[in-house]
């Protein structure tokens, strides 16, 4: 038994450690990541004018360029939106070919939704990110916790 809990004992401190040492670095790796590129949230948003570093800050931005999204496209989404819609001329009326058809062009508030939901993804990313590693620390500290009671138990078998 004293050589059961002294193997386990071992293993669950050096998975402790390893698990809290791969957390910090997940967590420092996604905050270098982003505070290099000196992103500041918009000054309306939750948060207004801080720089990106934090769950918090990320999670501000995140939710402002989807608003500002929706602005721009008339509170509709990628997938309410047509592909193509008319070519307008100068009058504003729909614009029409040698046959005439309508010219048909690109719906650039829906190709928005490219970019918006590009940016809103990596944020949402990092704040995971932040939460898994959070979660991989507890963990890790869960695991010295088992490792030093069976440790402290071997002591008295």
């Amino acid at each position: 038994m004293n050589k059961l809990l002294k193997m386990s004992s071992v293993f669950a401190i050096v998975a402790g450690i390893i698990l809290v040492v791969g957390g910090i670095w997940g967590i420092s790796f996604t905050h270098e990541n982003i505070s290099r590129e000196k992103i500041v949230t918009a000054e309306d948003s939750a948060m207004p004018g801080v720089p990106l570093s934090g769950p918090r800050s990320l999670r501000a931005q995140a939710d402002i360029i989807r608003e500002h999204t929706l602005k721009t496209t008339g509170g509709k989404t990628y997938a309410e939106m047509p592909r193509q819609i008319p070519q307008l001329d100068a009058s504003g009326k729909p614009a029409l070919d040698e046959n005439g058809e309508q010219i048909m062009v690109n719906n650039a508030p829906r190709d928005l939704w490219v970019t918006a939901t590009t940016l809103t993804t990596a944020l949402n990313l990092a704040i995971f990110t932040y939460v898994f590693s959070s979660l991989v620390i507890l963990l890790g500290l869960i695991s010295l916790w088992t490792g030093f009671l069976f440790h402290s138990l071997r002591k008295h078998y």
